[in-house]
């Protein structure tokens, strides 16, 4: 009979920690392998947990509501056919246990935060924040244990959980971890970060002053808590709301936000579609929708454009390679940003495949950690509830993120090729593009999105 370690698992690559919301089996329970044990609640997805392996659940060691760090032991399962490779995990993550067990009393002020954040105030933030620079910006981080109520935020929390070696260097160099750029996991910061700092022989960065008085909570920094009334009522936000609403602030902190738009004619897409639309879902069993036309062409553009799949690193830009499209799935609980990996490589029946696959694997809470993460690229789509355009917020550590309105016919006037005007009924959007202005110029986020109107409107009939 062997013991097989249960883990809290990483839902993207800046989650630090994550909420144990509920509990599908108890101790003494009987399990398969890749069966739902349990439910874990973070800023990016709410998902069901399944068993490492077959056997019976011998011991529940973080109980439902507690927040614990990523990798964090939250039960034990006795088996008798514990695989080999199951070691070899466990040796691949004993450097990030390790870096667990030394921010042992950050957990516990990590779990009271996100305790008061239920309650109104927002805890951990989503996919990950771009890195604080050497000149003092906000950066991703993890857990101290002094955060509590002092006005540090989760991105610091999450730099400040590096190794016992990496504080002893910056102890003795005077340095702040917190700001610090980072390139380890969530932003920590390494030994090659810190000494490579030192010998670029850069003056010493300072965090920024807190938006909020001394010691003041982040609720305080625009104006008194509001009291309930008579008759009101009170529900505290759920673990996943409270996370979002802390990435959106974050966000909104960390990238220089700007909004264009324009209309986009889908005219011939919608002629496309309909000539298709039975042919293609007798081939693939698929409904064929306007968002498989809408990623492919988003596709071209970032392979026309590839300042737009990007990330900001401190005073570098890193150029992903992948095309990694995170498509935001609205939930009755709260959104999730599924992801279509390397969507460069995928037709249109492939995407469309993805799409359906991971929006209703999003619903039923069967997403594996590994489908919410490594986004580079972000699409929402609130025209489906009538809305004709939005100016979104960036999804960290992206630049940019497209919206898409609803798609309705509207009266248009065209010029023919004779010079005359006429009026004609098009089927058009309005599409947006928010985007980092630290690294992108205005122009180009506007040629990105012209592209992408280009193409869509000149879509050929053979990319179906």
């Amino acid at each position: 009979m062997a013991i097989v370690d249960i883990i809290m698992p990483q839902m993207g690559e800046s989650i630090a920690e994550g909420t144990l919301s509920k509990w599908l089996k108890k101790a003494g329970d009987e399990v398969k392998r890749d069966e739902p044990i349990f439910e874990i609640s973070t800023d990016k997805v709410d998902a069901e947990i399944p068993a490492p392996a077959a056997g019976v659940i011998s011991e529940i060691i973080v109980h439902e509501g507690e927040t614990v760090a990523v990798q964090t032991v939250v039960a034990r399962l006795e088996t008798d056919k514990a695989r080999v490779t199951e070691k070899t995990e466990a040796a691949e993550t004993q450097e990030a246990e390790a870096q667990e067990k030394v921010a042992k009393p950050a957990a516990a002020s990590m779990a009271a935060t996100s305790a008061a954040a239920a309650s109104g105030g927002p805890p951990p933030k989503i996919e990950s924040m771009p890195a604080a620079s050497t000149t003092g910006h906000p950066s991703p981080a993890a857990a101290s244990s002094s955060s509590r109520g002092n006005g540090n935020s989760f991105e610091d929390r999450v730099r400040t959980r590096s190794s016992p070696l990496v504080r002893k260097i910056a102890a003795e160099h005077g340095l702040d971890i917190a700001a610090l750029q980072g390139t380890g996991i969530a932003g920590r910061v390494t030994k090659k970060d810190i000494l490579g700092f030192i010998e670029s022989g850069a003056p010493a960065p300072s965090r920024m002053a807190s938006m909020h008085a001394p010691g003041g909570p982040p609720d305080t920094a625009h104006g008194p808590m509001p009291e309930p009334w008579p008759g009101d009522t009170v529900e505290p936000m759920s673990k996943m709301r409270a996370l979002i609403s802390d990435h959106m602030i974050a966000s909104r902190r960390t990238s220089a936000h700007v909004t264009s738009f324009m209309e986009i004619d889908l005219t011939r897409v919608a002629r496309i579609r309909s000539r298709k639309r039975a042919e293609f879902e007798a081939a693939t069993g698929l409904k064929l929708t306007y968002l498989p036309f809408i990623i492919a062409s988003v596709v071209k553009g970032l392979q026309a454009f590839p300042i737009m799949n990007s990330s900001v690193a401190g005073r570098s830009i890193i150029y992903r390679k992948p095309i990694n499209i995170g498509v935001a799935v609205a939930l009755d609980w709260g959104l999730i940003v599924p992801v279509i990996r390397n969507a460069e490589d995928l037709s249109l029946a492939g995407i469309t495949k993805s799409l359906n696959d991971l929006a209703s694997r999003a619903r039923a809470k069967r997403l594996s950690p590994e489908e919410v993460q490594d986004g580079t690229f972000t699409i929402t789509n609130p025209g489906v509830f009538g809305s004709l355009m939005g100016a979104p917020i960036i999804n960290q550590p992206q630049v940019a993120i497209l919206g898409i309105g609803t798609i309705e016919k509207r009266a248009k006037v065209l010029t023919g090729a004779d010079g005359e005007d006429t009026i004609a009924i098009r089927t058009c959007a309005y599409f947006s593009i928010s985007f980092d202005h630290r690294i992108i110029d205005g122009a180009v986020a506007d040629q990105f999105l012209a592209f992408v109107k280009k193409t869509l409107e000149e879509y050929p009939e053979s990319g179906v």
